[in-house]
């Protein structure tokens, strides 16, 4: 164990109170084992030297896991807490950079509305108007808690809030934004927001319609406070253990879901590297994670701006009570422990350590068959290692089934706030296409050109280069079209040929669209068209937004519409792959609430696919979030699936509703045949089932079935993993060969066949947990491959029964049955005489047809 280990065990430890536990029985049990060790040393007979090996083969297994065992569990927990705070701490920046990318192309078009341009150049006075017309963009770009208009010399024009007292400024974002051709971000206090400490405030220089000189500049307020609550209400922990905070370039608190705990301006210690150390605040230990903005768009946030995730290292670890395991299905649980080497190397290292213990007791009780009756003292040394081989075996099960819980938990808590992560990425976005439709649909170039009965060709280039603008901004719109009363589409853009869209002018939009657009009563409504094929994109679904554009004299009357083609393949792809962040393994999906995907990171799933998902799912209520283990593509896989909820109004309060679910996918391995028809619990023996004295048998595992064979025929068990696979000629069920060693003798090697071939008629897998138990035979020994090994209990001649193929003169594979536990358990016992004669044939010996059918 390095030093480095060491230091982190000794750090982390003593909050891990179910680690500590394990490590206080791992020493007890170690201490034990040496005592039988002495204890087999001191009564020293000839029949105790191979016990003496097992014994010193069992202590140095026990002292290896002294030393990797608890590393690797505090290893593992602190990958999850890391993985699971880092998860939400790259969250937070990259959706406030999403947001604030929005608020970068508002601003840029805002800017240059020909009305608020007119005014602020002086060629018209009419204040009530433009308040008019910036309260009806605040009415849809809600996340504006105030839209500013001041000319060159920082007087106030005006504002939307009537009430405020303010004049004007002499902050210096006035020169910044008339000296620059694109916006200003400002995040700090202002003279325009005097009630704020601190303002974001996206400003912009504005050019009057005519000449080009400057003339004024247009602020746009960001409402951040009610955002990041937003942000923070819907995504932090529920049990509050962690908080969540956004930072800016000095590490300073400028947003945080607990100013009482962690408040604005505080300076915190940062982790941007995933560093497992732990770092001091306020008195108090902390694991951090720390992440800068990765872009969107180009657009790489305010500079400097962090998301970070914080949580004491006292609750850190605290158990959760989770009962993932118990509510599985025992075949997917055994099914996906069979995969830990790939998705936990501490679970397998722990499930190989229990295997190996196990095999050494299994084979210490097994060398002694037949023994113990007659020598007291070796008797009580067998009987030490049965009992403190039972103590191993309960540890390492209990130890096994603690962190399976801690990794299955970490995964379906990923999954889970990954898809809550993706459906409310599409929620923002498609939030900003509803305000769009809207906002443009107020242009009063495109309200006075509908209004007339008939509009001319120069009217048509106008309203055609006004969309073709809007356009070359919002490259989210494969296509922005206007339509008259009738439907007839008289203007349209076509982005991927960057101007006109001649294929998409004269044809109409359906009749039902145009009777909801028609039937829109102001204009704050809206109408989206079902997520289906149509030709306006290219004959692939999508969503098309429209609003209803009104007589400019008169806004109860509607002259014509406006939609808007969003560009729903790479936009829903985006969000998918960028929720993902490249996760390994993980798939993620859009569908709507038949189940029908809307969008995917699948090649094999494509948009328009069935995904099968339970009916539980797909009928959850609006914002509820759940997560399973399940079966997908013949994979064992974590799921977590999100139902939409909305942003703000939308599709909350506004009328819309269109629910969407978010299901994310995490695959741990594909799905292997195991057939766990015995459950272990069931398996275990009665103390008044076993019978001092009676005859030894070495039980062991096939496809859940317990198995018996007599003990002084076998030899010993070794790992399956040690099987040399054969490629020369031989039949079905020989599976390879194996090495065995003995003192005093030289290496020799035997064929090992399959028995779970035998007993099903069909091979077995052979994974990490096969053990190969050694048998012998009039002086030949061979190999048999099974699952996992049991015990060496005694049963006596009344718990034995002859099957009823036990009459077959020629033999059969099972002659005998023990009836244990009050014959509510029974043992299959092989006939070895009738494998060995089989095998001599060139057979495969097998279970009469009737009893594999049953079995099958």
């Amino acid at each position: 164990m390095t030093n480095a280990t060491t230091h982190q065990n000794d750090m982390f430890l003593p909050y891990m109170r179910d680690v500590v536990r394990s490590e206080q029985s791992l020493r007890e049990l170690n201490l034990m084992w040496r005592m039988i060790e002495s204890s087999a040393k001191m009564n020293y007979l000839a029949e105790t030297k191979s016990i003496l090996q097992t014994m010193a083969a069992t202590r140095a297994g026990f002292d290896q896991l002294e030393q990797e065992l608890v590393s690797s569990l505090v290893h593992e927990k602190i990958a999850n807490v890391l993985m699971e705070i880092g998860t939400k701490a790259h969250y937070v920046i990259d959706i406030v950079v999403r947001n604030l990318y929005e608020r970068t192309a508002d601003v840029g078009f805002l800017a240059t509305d020909r009305d608020l341009c007119e005014f602020v150049a002086g060629v018209h006075d009419d204040p009530d108007s433009i308040r008019a017309r910036l309260l009806a963009y605040r009415n849809k770009y809600t996340v504006y808690d105030e839209i500013m208009l001041l000319d060159k010399d920082g007087n106030l024009l005006i504002q939307i809030n009537e009430h405020s007292e303010v004049e004007g400024s002499i902050d210096p974002l006035i020169a910044q934004t008339l000296a620059s051709e694109t916006y200003v971000e400002t995040f700090r206090a202002v003279d325009l927001r005097p009630c704020k400490e601190k303002s974001l405030i996206y400003s912009q220089r504005m050019l009057h319609p005519e000449t080009g000189e400057v003339i004024g500049i247009l602020c746009l307020c960001f409402d951040f406070e009610k955002e990041m609550r937003g942000i923070f209400d819907s995504h932090r922990d529920p049990e509050e253990r962690a908080n969540m905070l956004l930072l800016d370039s000095e590490n300073r608190v400028i947003a945080s879901a607990d100013t009482l705990w962690m408040p604005l301006g505080a300076v915190v210690p940062v982790n941007r590297s995933g560093s497992t150390r732990l770092m001091m605040f306020g008195g108090r230990k902390y694991l951090v994670q720390t992440f800068v903005a990765e872009g969107y768009q180009g657009y790489m946030g305010p500079p400097g701006w962090q998301g970070q995730v914080m949580v004491p290292v006292e609750v850190a670890f605290m158990e959760s009570g989770s009962s993932t395991l118990t509510s599985l299905d025992p075949v997917i649980a055994d099914g996906l422990l069979s995969h830990a080497q790939t998705f936990s190397p501490p679970l397998y290292k722990i499930m190989q350590a229990a295997e190996t213990i196990q095999r050494v007791v299994w084979n210490g009780q097994v060398m002694t068959a037949g023994h113990g009756s007659n020598l007291l003292q070796l008797k009580s040394v067998l009987e030490q290692i049965s009992e403190t081989g039972n103590r191993s075996n309960e540890l390492f099960s209990q130890s096994i089934s603690n962190l399976y819980e801690t990794v299955l938990g970490s995964s379906l808590r990923g999954t889970e706030f990954m898809s809550h992560l993706l459906v409310d990425l599409l929620d923002r976005n498609l939030y900003e296409r509803s305000n769009d439709c809207r906002w443009w649909a107020l242009t009063p170039a495109l309200r006075n050109a509908l209004a007339t009965p008939v509009q001319t060709d120069a009217m048509l280039k106008n309203i055609t280069g006004i969309l073709a603008y809007i356009n070359s901004l919002y490259t989210v719109y494969t296509r922005i079209f206007v339509y008259d009363k009738s439907g007839r589409i008289i203007a349209s853009t076509n982005l991927a040929h960057k101007g006109e869209d001649g294929a998409a002018i004269g044809t109409a939009i359906d009749h039902g669209t145009l009777q909801a657009v028609l039937s829109l009563a102001t204009e704050q409504d809206y109408y989206v068209t079902p997520f289906t094929a149509t030709p306006l994109y290219d004959n692939l679904p999508t969503y098309i937004y429209h609003a209803a554009i009104r007589h400019p004299d008169n806004p109860n009357t509607i002259v014509g519409g406006i939609g808007i083609v969003f560009d729903a393949a790479p936009e829903f792809s985006a969000m998918l792959h960028g929720g993902l962040n490249g996760k390994a393994d993980t798939s993620a999906f859009f569908v709507n609430r038949e189940g029908y995907i809307i969008a995917s990171t699948d090649p094999d799933r494509p948009v328009g696919t069935l995904l099968d998902l339970d009916s539980d799912i797909l009928h959850q209520k609006n914002g509820r979030s759940s997560s399973g283990i399940t079966i997908h593509d013949d994979h064992y896989a974590s799921m977590g699936c999100t139902v939409s909820s909305g942003y703000r109004e939308f599709k909350a309060t506004d009328g819309y509703k269109d629910d969407i679910i978010a299901v994310v996918f995490e695959s741990f391995g594909e799905v292997r045949e195991r057939n766990l028809s015995c459950n272990k619990a069931a398996s275990v023996l009665d103390s008044n089932s076993v019978e001092a004295g009676g005859k030894q048998f070495a039980t062991f595992f096939i496809d859940g079935n317990l198995f018996a064979i007599p003990a002084e025929l076998v030899l010993e068990a070794l790992p399956g993993s040690a099987i040399l696979p054969m490629s020369m000629g031989g039949f079905e069920g020989r599976v390879g060969m194996l090495a065995v060693e003995h003192e005093n003798e030289a290496k020799q090697f035997i064929w090992v066949f399959d028995l779970g071939y035998m007993v099903r008629g069909k091979s077995s897998e052979i994974t990490a947990g096969c053990q190969v138990i050694v048998v012998q035979h009039d002086q030949q020994s061979i190999g048999l491959l099974v699952d996992e090994l049991h015990g060496v209990p005694e049963f006596g001649d009344e718990q034995i029964t002859p099957t009823p193929f036990a009459k077959n003169g020629n033999g059969t594979l099972v002659p005998q049955v023990i009836q244990a536990n009050h014959g509510n358990l029974l043992i299959q016992v092989l006939d070895i005489d009738y494998i060995y004669r089989t095998l001599n044939t060139g057979e495969m010996p097998t279970m009469p047809e009737m009893m594999i059918q049953e079995a099958a």
